[in-house]
Parts: structure tokens; C-alpha cells; sequence
């Protein structure tokens, strides 16, 4: 296979390589993907290639792993209007490799913006071509850079089953063991963590606590899914526990002037203090201290960095967030959408997950790179951001039916004088705009490393994938009950799509 990414025939090695990608496996072979990108024959940068696939796919792979490449590549579909040429439409595989390639755009990438539109369409009508209709319902679905990892591999591998003769055998086969090797891994690490859980006892003692512990796991799963990470996939899961618990603690059981004491007692981290809390309250931030401090301990044990007061840092914050919208609530305000956005980012616990992520992954710690993260920068932000609209999108209404805090759509809503169908069209540009700005982190000089860059990406495809379909943390259904079985429950081969 490593041979086979050195062949001269770019055509072949772009194939090949999101192959790799798609299967999973692309761990197994970093360093020759990037030569074989890093080497590929510049005559694809000028747009010379007439095939739409391929001049696509050299685009959208070049852009992922962080070369220069200009929209201009594309010029050549062009019509004499600046339109892409209509018989375009026909090239079904080039549509699809457009479409893709039209999501790894730059803010201002206007060539981009009319490829998006016009794969769109084109695609939403492909209903006669049987043959690729599986291929189109999942990329209309989430575009390639939205879906978990796992998921995406889990599909890929499940298409081509019967479809031997697109792709080497062999690699399907690796695609195959690895998979299943991941599934029984992530089957050892819950059954653990089910045993933490019930000696934790937050399910059983707080009545207003969701038990979910298997979608905990698998947000973790989604944001930590290489193997070595273990150990942090299971700290991860702990820490998604405790962010469901207090934010059910925030909008729907606790008094407001409760949710204040409650915020002060998180900020002072001090247990004596725990003690004016109703008892309630008391056993979530006692194991909420337990938790973060059992964390740092083995960050500390692992890492030689002590961790505990940034972790502290950011769980401030969050509950400070929290306290916000429960004021809102409260007082029967409705920001504006501004307002809220600077609000939301942080409420949506993303930048919780991040830091543990960052402090749990081995990264090359330094006190530079520290400050640097704990100043939210977009790395942080803008995943965080996503997270929070796409929730917004499918629980903002019911929330709001619930007594919750109001969400983004409601506030633009008010702001803007529109409907709420319109107002979740404007919320779903920012949120496309949030991945602009992610796909430029990768040409941006950053003290983070790569590894960290896809890690927070991994927040936001988890997004997607958990609320594309509905809620799936508030009232997880039919499509998070597949997702996570086919993420943790059923290996490979033992069914056919």
C-alpha cells in the first residue's frame, strides 16, 4: 500500500488517498500522504486536468492537509457567463467530488460558493441515477469534513462491501480489522466506565440528572477516537457526565438565587464551602471537584503539568455562562443575537472539552502554549460556536416551550423582524462560516499542533453528527440509537446496507 502511494500516476494516488481517508486508516499512513501531496505534479495546481473529479479531489485533499491551492483550479468548468458549464451536471462522480470540495472554501472564495450551490442542486435531483443514490443521500446528508470519523469509515466500509471491485481487497480488509479492533476497544472502555457510573451513583441520587452515559462516551468517542488515547477517551467521558448534570441543574431544577450560591461555590473550589448548599447541589459540585481533580492527578502523574487550575478555569466559565442564561430566563430577557453569540460559545461547553482535550493528549506543553489556549483563540472558539448553533437548531424551540433560556434563532428572530424559518436559514451561514474559518486554521501560523487542530475540528463534526437528526443528548432517537451502534455495538460484516 505504501508502494502504491509512491506511483507516479496522480490520478492513482489521489484515489488512493482518500480511500485511505475514508477507510480510517489514514493514521497507518501520515507521513507518505503527505509526500505524495506535498509532490504531486503542479500542472493539477493550473487547472490543465479536464476530469472534475480529479481536479476536485486534488483541491479538497491539498486544502485538508494544509497546501496552497487556489480556487482558480476550477476556472476551466467555467462558461463563457463565469457559470459552471451545465453538462457538468452529467458527470455524476465529478458532482459529488465537487460538492466536497466546495466545503473546504475560504470566506470570500465566491467560485466556492456558486460550486456549492450548483452541486446542490444538481445532486437534490439525482434521483434516477440508481446506481450512485446511495453516494448522493449520504453526502447530501454531512459533506465528508462534517462526519465523525468512525462513522464515515463505518459507512465506506459497510458501500463497499459488495462493491469489491472499486477498491483493493486488501485495504478493505484492513479497513475492516481495524474497525472492529476500535469497536472492541471502545466495548472494554464503556463496560469500565458503566461501572464508574453506577458507583457514582449521580443517576440514582438526583432525580433530575439524564442518565447517558453510552451518548457521554460517545461524544468522547467522537473527539478522542485514536486508539492510544484511551485513558483520555475515558476522562473525556467523565467530564461530558458532568456537563449534562449541570446544565440540567442550570434549566430545569434550580432557583435562581440556588444557581447563584451554586456558581460562587464552583468558583471558590473549596469544599467546606459545598457546605451551605442544598444537598443536591452539594453532590454534584462535590463530584464535580472529585472528577477534575482525579483528572489532573493523572495528568500530573503522566504529563508532569498541573493542570487543576486551568481545568478549574474553564468550568467557571462555563457555569458563569450557565448563570447567564438562567438570568435571562429569569428576568424574561431576550438578547440580542450578538449578545447571546458572546454568551454561547462558552455555554456550550465546548471550550471545556477542548482544554481537558488538550491537557489529556500529550501535547508539547509549554507555559507560551497555555496562555495561548486559555485566551480562547478561534481553534477554540469557532468549533465551540458550531456546537452550540447546531443545537440551537433542532432544541431551541422546545427549550424554549420548557422554560429554558432563549436560544440564537429566537434572537435573531426578534432582532431582524423574520420568521423562524428564516432566521435558522441565517443561522446555518454562520455556522458555515465557522467552518470557513476552520478550514483556514490549517494555512495560519499556530503554536498548536496539527494533532490539537483536528481534535477541535472533531468537536464540531460530533456536532453535526449528533444533532443532524434531532437531539441527540435531550432525547436521543431512532438515528443516535444507530449511530452508536454502529460506532460501539455491531462490528463490521455482520450486516450489509
Amino acid at each position: 500500500m505504501k508502494y502504491m502511494l509512491r506511483v507516479s500516476d496522480p490520478i492513482i494516488q489521489l484515489q488512493l488517498i482518500d480511500d485511505i481517508q475514508r477507510l480510517g486508516l489514514d493514521s497507518h499512513f501520515k507521513e507518505e500522504i503527505k509526500r505524495a501531496l506535498e509532490f504531486m505534479p503542479t500542472s493539477y495546481d493550473k487547472g490543465i486536468v479536464n476530469d472534475l473529479h480529479s481536479t476536485s479531489l486534488y483541491f479538497r485533499l491539498r486544502r485538508q492537509h494544509g497546501f496552497a491551492v487556489s480556487q482558480s483550479m476550477f476556472d476551466g468548468f467555467k462558461d463563457q457567463s463565469g457559470a459552471f458549464m451545465e453538462n457538468l451536471s452529467m458527470d455524476m462522480k465529478g458532482m459529488l467530488s465537487l460538492y466536497e470540495a466546495s466545503h473546504f472554501a475560504f470566506e470570500g472564495e465566491e467560485l466556492m460558493n456558486h460550486a456549492r450551490a450548483f452541486t446542490t442542486k444538481c445532486l437534490e435531483s439525482v434521483s434516477g441515477h440508481l446506481q450512485m443514490e446511495p453516494q448522493v443521500t449520504h453526502t447530501l446528508e454531512l459533506p465528508l469534513c462534517q462526519w465523525m470519523q468512525r462513522l464515515e469509515a463505518r459507512w465506506y466500509i459497510d458501500y463497499l462491501h459488495d462493491k469489491r471491485g472499486e477498491i483493493n481487497p486488501a485495504l478493505l480488509e484492513f479497513a475492516k480489522l481495524g474497525f472492529n479492533m476500535s469497536l472492541n476497544v471502545h466495548q472494554s472502555e464503556l463496560k469500565e466506565l458503566s461501572g464508574w457510573w453506577i458507583d457514582l451513583g449521580l443517576a440514582r441520587k438526583l432525580s433530575f440528572v439524564r442518565d447517558r452515559l453510552v451518548e457521554s462516551f460517545f461524544c468522547a468517542a467522537a473527539i478522542l477516537p485514536e486508539l492510544q488515547f484511551g485513558n483520555s477517551r475515558k476522562a473525556l467521558t467523565k467530564v461530558v457526565t458532568m456537563i449534562i448534570t449541570i446544565d440540567d441543574l442550570y434549566d430545569v431544577y434550580g432557583l435562581l438565587d440556588e444557581l447563584e450560591l451554586f456558581t460562587k461555590v464552583v468558583e471558590r473550589w473549596d469544599i467546606n464551602a459545598m457546605e451551605q448548599l442544598p444537598e443536591n447541589m452539594k453532590i454534584c459540585a462535590l463530584a464535580l471537584e472529585n472528577i477534575t481533580n482525579e483528572i489532573a492527578r493523572d495528568i500530573m502523574r503522566e504529563e508532569g503539568w498541573d493542570a487543576l487550575p486551568y481545568l478549574r478555569c474553564e468550568w467557571v466559565k462555563l457555569c458563569k455562562s450557565f448563570l447567564v442564561e438562567a438570568r435571562w430566563h429569569a428576568k424574561g430577557q431576550l438578547p440580542t443575537l450578538e449578545e447571546y453569540l458572546q454568551n454561547a460559545w462558552i455555554s456550550s461547553s465546548g471550550p471545556v472539552l477542548l482544554i481537558h482535550s488538550f491537557f489529556l493528549t500529550r501535547q508539547k506543553i509549554t507555559p507560551e502554549l497555555i496562555d495561548c489556549i486559555i485566551a480562547s483563540p478561534d481553534i477554540i472558539r469557532s468549533p465551540s460556536m458550531v456546537f452550540r448553533l447546531c443545537n440551537d437548531l433542532v432544541t431551541g424551540k422546545a427549550e424554549l416551550e420548557r422554560g429554558d433560556a432563549p436560544a440564537s434563532i429566537h434572537c435573531y428572530m426578534n432582532d431582524a423582524g423574520v420568521s423562524e424559518a428564516m432566521a435558522c436559514e441565517h443561522i446555518k451561514k454562520l455556522i458555515d462560516l465557522e467552518w470557513k474559518a476552520m478550514n483556514e486554521q490549517s494555512f495560519v501560523l499556530s503554536p498548536f499542533s496539527k494533532e490539537f487542530n483536528v481534535i477541535c475540528m472533531n468537536l464540531a463534526r460530533m456536532s453535526h453528527c449528533l444533532y443532524n437528526h434531532g437531539d441527540g443528548i435531550g432525547s436521543p432517537g431512532k438515528r443516535t440509537a444507530n449511530n452508536v451502534s454502529s460506532l460501539l455495538m455491531e462490528p463490521v460484516g455482520s450486516k450489509k446496507i
